[in-house]
């Protein structure tokens, strides 16, 4: 019987994954290696929606995420990162919970209301008594993971700044700094959330018409030094200090944009169907 209170990682293929993020460090569950197992997945596995926009759903069972994203090089949405990040940290050894967060950066109108369907984690190591979030399905950092405590403030991950404040009701709200100043990114709770949990969660992103994902492809690269955006046909390259550039793509460009920006490379089904998809009258 499946442990739906788990995260499978005995059924990972762990080689497999280290060497798809290109970590080879110790296998041991510390704080340094939390670290350095975040950046590597962050700046590595890009996020992706494009499977929503060819017509498919978005499993997540761990086999057909390691499918997709490991042995296909692929990357995936937070729901995707984050089981498959997951797996792994269970599989070395640290104590992993899930998270649900409310988005709430991009909402132009203050009143509007997202449900909590962004996925992150609350991880513990054995060596230390410090509580960490890790984000690794955001497709926009944070490189590292961050400390939660009441008492973070602002602080820096890297050359990207972010800002933790705690709320009554043990409310957390994280804010970054980008090309418009300081924004909050989202809320969330220490309410545990589970593999079901987030099945649920998936299921209102990849088909909901008030999903943000099923409109047109958003695609993310995060860096150290960059964060590329694709979103629809704009292509954006935002930096640590606030500044970015931007241009307006051609359908055609879109898979050579995919491939040498963003590291994903389609078949030649894929890359016909997105260039034709006009997901811009659904």
């Amino acid at each position: 019987m499946t442990d739906d209170h788990g995260w499978l990682g005995a059924e990972l293929d762990l080689d497999a994954y280290l060497a798809r993020i290109g970590y080879d460090g110790p296998r041991t569950a510390s704080v340094d290696t939390l670290r350095a197992l975040v950046h590597a997945h962050t700046t590595t596995i890009p996020f992706e929606n494009l499977e929503i926009i060819l017509g498919r759903g978005i499993p997540l069972d761990l086999n057909t995420l390691q499918d997709k994203m490991v042995r296909h090089r692929r990357g995936g949405y937070c729901h995707e990162n984050v089981g498959l990040f997951a797996a792994a940290l269970e599989r070395f050894g640290f104590g992993v919970t899930g998270l649900g967060a409310r988005v709430t950066y991009g909402i132009v109108d203050t009143g509007a209301l997202r449900p909590a369907t962004h996925a992150l984690l609350r991880v513990t190591t054995p060596d230390d008594d410090r509580v960490w979030i890790c984000d690794a399905g955001f497709g926009f950092g944070p490189l590292e993971p961050f400390e939660l405590v009441d008492s973070a403030g602002e602080f820096a991950l890297g050359d990207w700044r972010y800002r933790l404040e705690r709320r009554p009701d043990d409310l957390w709200v994280l804010f970054q700094f980008d090309r418009d100043g300081w924004l909050d990114r989202y809320t969330f709770t220490e309410n545990p959330q589970f593999r079901i949990d987030y099945a649920v969660g998936n299921h209102f992103v990849s088909t909901s018409p008030r999903s943000p994902f099923v409109t047109r492809p958003f695609v993310q690269r995060f860096l150290p030094d960059a964060h590329h955006v694709l979103d629809d046909l704009t292509l954006t390259t935002e930096y640590p200090d606030g500044t970015s550039t931007s241009r307006e793509l051609e359908p055609t460009e879109l898979t050579k944009i995919l491939t040498e920006v963003f590291d994903i490379e389609l078949d030649d089904t894929d890359a016909a169907a997105l260039t034709t998809t006009p997901w811009r009258t659904r």
